[in-house]
């Protein structure tokens, strides 16, 4: 064993570098070498005064120096191989004692692949292997689901959109261009139950009478409003017979009708009805029932209102 002439640690007589500092050896002299100095020569031997040389005596060998008693592990050659060139190194040391390569391990990372990445796919359904037409066919189908999923919940989608756009805007009033009926109580004209008059209505001689409402163009209906009695006065509500059951027919402009029945409360004041149907062009309300039907009387309704989104 030997010490390391740049930090002083151990090392073997076999090893080309240092194992604590990586410091090549080979430049280094060997426990054993005695070197030879000239500062031994007796001064009484050289005279004085001439240039000549005096005969000098052989030089007196040096001594060794004594190795340092420093304890040295012993250094075993089994050990992790150097990555570099494959030497075995003992364990702890920081570099190879052939190469000088570092020996300090490092930690390879791998990262994990996606969920997508580690699913086991069969060699006929993936691209490049076998099962050409199994695999052409089962992306045929699953277009065709693609497709006909989308035709069948499109209506739905549309209507939930525009459930949303009926909520964020704020409704407007919308008249009719013409009214008429299917009967009218002498006095009391269809007309009147769009007039805006709280004081005039169209009375109706009998359940299963209707009144129907045409517009100049399409529209989406977010409700109407249905004022029920001949007047919004607590004493003169109860005069005249007052509606208690309506069926509202919508008509869009494709011709195709939709029918809402709506229950009213026997109470005056107005009573709105949230419908929600698009591109309406006419609307008829059918008294369906009544209520304080008796002789002499007739069902008044005061007044139809219609709203629109804005």
């Amino acid at each position: 064993m030997r010490s390391c002439p740049a930090c002083g640690a151990s090392v073997a007589d076999t090893d080309d570098f240092c194992g604590n500092c990586g410091t090549y050896l080979g430049w280094g002299t060997t426990a054993g070498d005695t070197s030879v100095t000239a500062q031994d020569v007796h001064p009484q031997d050289t005279p004085a005064g001439t240039d000549q040389p005096a005969a000098v005596q052989p030089a007196k060998p040096a001594r060794p120096r004594p190795a340092p008693d420093i304890p040295v592990e012993v250094v075993t050659e089994d050990g992790p191989p150097c990555p570099v060139c494959g030497t075995p190194n003992p364990p702890g040391r920081r570099f190879c004692r052939r190469c000088a390569a570092p020996l300090t391990e490092t930690t390879v990372v791998v990262a994990r692949k996606p969920w997508w990445r580690r699913i086991r796919v069969p060699r006929w359904f993936r691209i490049g292997g076998s099962g050409f037409l199994v695999r052409r066919l089962v992306i045929l189908i699953t277009l065709v689901a693609l497709i006909l999923a989308g035709i069948l919940l499109f209506p739905l989608g549309k209507g939930l959109f525009e459930d949303l756009l009926d909520k964020t805007k704020t409704p407007a009033p919308i008249g009719p261009v013409r009214v008429v009926a299917s009967a009218e109580v002498p006095g009391h004209p269809a007309a009147a139950a769009t007039d805006g008059l709280s004081n005039r209505y169209w009375g109706a001689p009998r359940p299963g009478e209707w009144i129907e409402f045409t517009f100049d163009h399409p529209f989406r209906l977010l409700s109407l409003v249905v004022h029920a009695g001949p007047s919004s006065d607590r004493e003169q509500f109860t005069q005249e017979a007052r509606p208690a059951g309506l069926d509202v027919i919508v008509t869009a402009a494709d011709g195709n009708s939709e029918t809402r029945p709506v229950e009213l409360a026997d109470q005056p004041g107005p009573q709105t009805i949230d419908l929600g149907i698009s591109d309406v062009v006419r609307i008829r309300v059918v008294l369906r029932s009544a209520t304080g039907l008796s002789q002499g009387k007739h069902i008044a309704v005061g007044e139809i209102e219609f709203f629109q989104r804005s």
